[in-house]
């Protein structure tokens, strides 16, 4: 928990950006035929089309969430899986598409068995691999604390804004999240981390192995 504190108090660098990549899977539904959404309409309460209850299932996507909290960037990049060779592509894409002149990549994401370099060498040749890894510090939140990942953040935000209704496919999924990343990028939407170590220290004083004490004789 410590180190990823330490990393959300480094100043902006161009070079050394900080990258926070999470995850998350959206269930595809959408509305029966013959019972189609009431629009919107003036004077009735609520801001979204009226739904029906029931739905139909078109399976679920998954979601990749990147953001680099100090700059105000976020991609979103929807996929059919998130697999091994999934998230390696994603650290590919990070690498050479998003960071190509980045010295290093300050990478933090949650402990899934997923995240690690290891999956670079399961996805692409050892060169390759090497050359991906090289450029990437990671950094991992700790069990139960993936609320340390801003990028967690950043797709609670994406659910709100955008996810919060029925969707029926990934290609309308994509379009949506596109048009959201488009739009918070454009206002250069950043994140101000503030819990600190020495608020660790003092509000999860129960998680440390050693606690201070004091004998009074």
């Amino acid at each position: 928990m410590e180190d990823v504190l330490e990393v959300y108090t480094r100043p902006y660098n161009p070079k050394r950006p900080q990258v926070c990549i999470d995850e998350k899977s959206k269930e595809l539904h959408s509305d029966i035929p013959t019972r189609q959404p009431l629009p919107v309409q003036p004077g009735k309460a609520g801001r979204r089309a009226r739904q029906d209850y029931e739905y139909k299932r078109e399976g679920t996507a998954n979601i990749f969430m990147m953001t680099e909290p100090l700059a105000g960037r976020r991609w979103v990049r929807v996929t059919d899986r998130r697999t091994k060779a999934d998230f390696a592509e994603q650290l590919r894409i990070m690498v050479d598409e998003c960071y190509p002149d980045a010295e290093v990549i300050v990478l933090v994401v949650d402990n899934l068995n997923t995240h690690g370099p290891w999956v670079l060498y399961e996805a692409f040749s050892p060169e390759e691999a090497e050359r991906i890894a090289s450029r990437i510090e990671w950094h991992y939140t700790p069990e139960h604390g993936s609320w340390l990942n801003v990028a967690e953040i950043e797709l609670s935000v994406l659910q709100l804004q955008c996810l919060n209704r029925r969707i029926p496919d990934k290609e309308t999924l994509a379009s949506e999240a596109a048009a959201w990343e488009q739009s918070r990028n454009q206002a250069h939407t950043t994140v101000r981390w503030h819990f600190t170590t020495a608020d660790a220290r003092i509000k999860l004083r129960r998680l440390y192995p050693v606690q201070s004490q004091t004998v009074s004789i």
